[in-house]
């Protein structure tokens, strides 16, 4: 997949193309029927492109009202490229941005940039300077432009009679709920970053465990130890590790300030992977935090937290 991050960018003569425009935060199974609505129209040769952005356009426009991210922009990345997308545009969202006209956007990145054939939102799609531009307005411009817009319906949970959305994700994982939260995303949920140097708490206690910075890419699930697998992503081919994976600040301690994503390998004790970057993969929550009477206590249930990963992963 090739990735723009300007509509300068894109090279003269690019197109036609078949453009899907959202936020993307998740990549989960609605924004993927956009996106496969997408391939279809494009399967005469035309490139299938993402237009979004490189954060939530509320981190500008409302900050106080801005969710977190369910992903980042790294991850958004990867995950439009496993959809099948042949080139993303990712803009920067700033304040130049969030100022341009919703006429002058459509001539700058679908006219002028994409040589957009036909254009895909969804149905709540709302862009421009004060959110005046809507799919009326694409439809109405696409006349005059030569491109078509095709209004897509949301993708619906029948059990639950509600929609697949960025925000019934975050609350799902929230509640530590894995099992909802990867239906809505088709996928694992995860996070990706940095292994950083930690307390070294763990290794002393014979589970020594990669610690993720705290500036991780994903929303970061409740507090617990999870069954899950890290994938070392660093590398000339990737590898996955079965892993037992504790969030929180460590009760039993009552040391550590702010929550921390840490993982253990089963069955691992010299696994090097300081400096490395690495996605973390949620299978299923185990239990809950707790802060345990002494050391001994603590040691008896990370015992059988690593056998209950094991029995998951199995």
């Amino acid at each position: 997949m090739i990735v723009f991050r300007d509509p300068a960018d894109v090279p003269s003569g690019f197109g036609p193309s078949v453009v899907a425009i959202g936020k993307f935060d998740g990549v989960h199974t609605g924004h993927r029927a956009v996106i496969d609505r997408a391939r279809v129209e494009a399967a005469d040769g035309a490139q299938v492109v993402a237009v979004t952005f490189d954060r939530n356009p509320l981190s500008v426009l409302r900050p106080d009202r801005c969710p977190p991210d369910v992903i980042g922009p790294h991850q958004k990345l990867e995950l439009l490229d496993r959809a099948g997308v042949d080139a993303t545009l990712l803009l920067t969202f700033d304040e130049t941005r969030a100022a341009q006209p919703a006429e002058d956007f459509v001539r700058e990145v679908l006219v002028d940039a994409l040589a957009a054939r036909t254009v895909l939102v969804g149905r709540d799609f709302r862009f421009g300077a004060g959110g005046a531009g809507d799919p009326d307005l694409l439809a109405r411009m696409g006349e005059e432009h030569g491109f078509r817009v095709d209004v897509v319906d949301d993708v619906r949970a029948v059990h639950a009679d509600r929609r697949v959305s960025s925000t019934w994700i975050r609350e799902a994982l929230a509640a530590g709920d894995i099992a909802t939260a990867a239906r809505l995303l088709g996928r694992a949920p995860s996070v990706w970053g940095e292994v950083v140097h930690g307390l070294k708490r763990g290794r002393e206690l014979g589970y020594p465990t990669a610690n993720l910075s705290p500036e991780l890419e994903g929303f970061v699930p409740a507090d617990g130890v999870y069954a899950g697998w890290l994938i070392d992503v660093d590398g000339a081919r990737r590898i996955s590790y079965p892993a037992a994976v504790s969030i929180g600040t460590n009760p039993t301690f009552d040391d550590v300030h702010t929550r921390q994503v840490e993982v253990y390998v089963l069955d691992e004790t010299d696994l090097d992977l300081y400096g490395h970057h690495v996605e973390v993969r949620f299978v299923e929550r185990v239990r809950g935090m707790a802060a345990f009477d002494g050391i001994d206590a603590l040691l008896v249930q990370m015992a059988d937290d690593v056998e209950r990963v094991r029995g998951i992963l199995r």
